[in-house]
């Protein structure tokens, strides 16, 4: 299936089981797949028949600055929801969530939390 992705979006939260990740915040990185047929936007060169990524972005912006969660896992379903009710053309969706210096002792690039949904029938 077609898709649009956004890959390493940055923005900076305060989500995290720690009273640290609460108080001091921490970098998050957003990547989103969002599946849908390009061939209809692809001839008519239209926005209208696609998704604006744009507001995509500012979108997931305003979800990882807002509310803290405890969760990535949670933060990506709120996401992938967001989509589904304001773009009627997405069918499925792709939002992997990576905290690339999370409070963890240990040497590793970084943790992250995927799901991949599809718009209910």
């Amino acid at each position: 299936m077609d898709k649009i992705m956004l890959n390493g979006m940055r923005f900076y939260g305060y989500h995290g089981l720690f009273p640290e990740e609460n108080k001091l915040g921490q970098e998050f990185i957003v990547d989103a797949e969002l599946f849908l047929d390009l061939h209809k936007p692809g001839s008519s060169d239209d926005m209208n028949d696609s998704i604006d990524y744009g507001r995509v972005f500012e979108m997931v912006k305003e979800r990882v600055e807002g509310q803290a969660k405890n969760l990535i896992e949670a933060l990506a379903e709120e996401v992938a929801q967001d989509l589904f009710t304001t773009f009627s053309l997405l069918k499925a969706c792709k939002i992997r969530i990576t905290k690339p210096n999370p409070p963890i002792a240990g040497h590793y690039d970084s943790v992250a939390a995927e799901i991949y949904r599809e718009r209910e029938k």
